[in-house]
């Protein structure tokens, strides 16, 4: 279920709690809906796939499955943190197919309610607009929430099946 499914018009107050997984990558905080990850694993072994994008470090086994691995930062074009030794990976699953992104860090779980998510903002980001589902506002910071599906595009997907054909 997506945030905008949540609003609701008039004063009505929408109190279903939403949950996120919040993670870092390099000095921002994001967050991807809880329901969409399968597990969080410590960054694995990939085997590299020739011409492929330089977001995509590769392929893993993941007990006898293939999964994809994409660096969420180099497609968003975000830098790592430096000396970072919290790296991992979440397997997500975006349209029935599982996928591994790899990210600076996991932070926690966030649980809100629809009111408490902004629309994306008129301004320039790091992140294009069209992959943001809304801005979280917690105490003293913001945390984006990203739509990952709209992250990785037609070509990514495209790109994605060829790998696996390729596996």
């Amino acid at each position: 279920m997506s945030i905008e499914n949540l609003k609701t018009d008039g004063n009505d107050v929408n109190y279903e709690v939403q949950r996120f997984l919040e993670f870092s990558l390099g000095e921002e905080d994001y967050a991807i809906p809880l329901l969409s990850v399968r597990e969080v694993i410590s960054v694995p072994e990939t085997t590299p796939i020739p011409k492929a994008p330089p977001h995509f470090l590769g392929i893993m086994n993941l007990r006898g499955q293939v999964i994809s691995v994409v660096d969420l930062r180099t497609k968003l074009k975000i830098k790592p943190k430096e000396n970072n030794h919290e790296e991992s990976v979440i397997i997500v699953d975006i349209n029935g197919m599982n996928l591994g992104i790899v990210v600076d860090s996991i932070n926690k779980v966030l649980a809100f309610t629809a009111d408490d998510v902004n629309d994306v903002p008129e301004i320039e980001s790091q992140v294009n607009a069209e992959y943001i589902r809304g801005v979280y506002r917690k105490e003293d910071a913001l945390t984006v929430l990203l739509d990952v599906a709209k992250v990785l595009d037609l070509k990514d997907m495209k790109a994605l099946g060829g790998m696996k054909a390729a596996a």
